[in-house]
């Protein structure tokens, strides 16, 4: 052991140790400085602290001006959102008067035909009765009824049954041949647009 202990490697062993100890005991110990205790807004403005402690009444104001504009937005998109919610039921509201309607007209249409079916038939009896009848007892009667009425039943009629009804109404008076001519007009027209 003697042997171990008087050998090159021992003594730099022991060396080294030594030479860390002392370092260890001699080196100075770090100051860690104290807190500063937090100070007033008066005692703040004059202190020369480190910059994260430094304070700036125009941050602050900037501070209090986001908040503001927050709470500006949540209130706009609160509002927004009750528009939509209002706007949505509208356009529920609209697409079942819209449907109403549709349905209204879906119903009237069929009415319509089945009236004008109808009328069709009417007036082709008509027809055939004032065809039947005298001209002079067809146009004492067709005189009464109203030009619109008139022209209806003329065109159910041929012609030949047609001509002799208007040439009485024209030889009744002035008043009576103008009214035969706007027959007349009536039925040109309608022809037209029965054959569109």
């Amino acid at each position: 052991m003697a042997k171990i202990l008087q050998s090159n490697w021992m003594c730099a062993l022991l060396g080294a140790l030594t030479y860390l100890l002392v370092t260890f005991i001699a080196w100075p110990r770090p100051r860690v400085p104290a807190r500063p205790a937090r100070t007033t807004v008066a005692g703040r403005i004059g202190a020369a602290d480190a910059s994260w402690n430094f304070w700036n009444p125009e941050i602050d104001q900037l501070i209090v001006d986001l908040r503001l504009q927050k709470q500006t937005l949540a209130n706009r998109e609160q509002e927004l959102n009750e528009w939509a919610a209002r706007l949505e039921a509208e356009r529920q509201e609209i697409a079942v008067v819209t449907q109403t309607v549709a349905q209204l007209q879906r119903d009237f249409d069929q009415q319509a035909v089945r009236v004008h079916e109808n009328e069709t038939a009417n007036l082709k009896k008509l027809a055939k009765i004032y065809s039947v009848m005298s001209p002079e007892a067809a146009t004492t009667i067709l005189k009464e009824l109203p030009d619109e009425q008139v022209v209806k039943i003329l065109m159910f009629m041929k012609d030949s049954e047609t001509a002799p009804i208007l040439e009485l109404l024209a030889k009744q008076g002035q008043s009576d041949a103008k009214r035969a001519a706007l027959i007349t007009e009536r039925l040109r027209l309608s022809t037209v647009q029965a054959a569109k």
